[in-house]
């Protein structure tokens, strides 16, 4: 009973000062609850109109900050499956890698070397 009294008294804790809270620092929390929980994403990347890579089991996409600095970073990375085949599964064979996805004029993914590598 007093694990429920303590459950309650912190969702009403948390419910008034999300009231309190501007829009932007409420979609602040709200990232860094995805972030700590995950979303299970899909990303893709086209060429020319035309799907070249998947990643499928995103935990979670985020934006790199400095070391030194607290600004962001030019690039976004994340985990998930390196869909090979492209079926939309993370199928036994295919690796979970870490990957990067750049924000400069020149696109590019940066992946971790899967076990199997997709097909050209």
């Amino acid at each position: 009973m007093r694990n429920i009294s303590k459950v309650l008294l912190s969702l009403s804790a948390a419910s008034l000062l999300m009231v309190g809270c501007t829009q932007e620092t409420q979609n602040q929390i709200g990232r860094a609850i995805n972030n700590w929980t995950g979303t299970n994403g899909v990303l893709e990347v086209y060429t020319g109109g035309k799907l070249v890579r998947r990643f499928v089991k995103i935990d979670k996409l985020s934006t790199a900050t400095g070391t030194n600095s607290s600004a962001d970073r030019p690039y976004r990375f994340g985990n998930g499956y390196l869909d090979a085949n492209l079926n939309g599964l993370a199928d036994k064979e295919e690796s979970y890698v870490y990957f990067e996805i750049s924000d400069y004029s020149t696109q590019y993914v940066f992946y971790e070397a899967p076990k199997v590598m997709p097909v050209q």
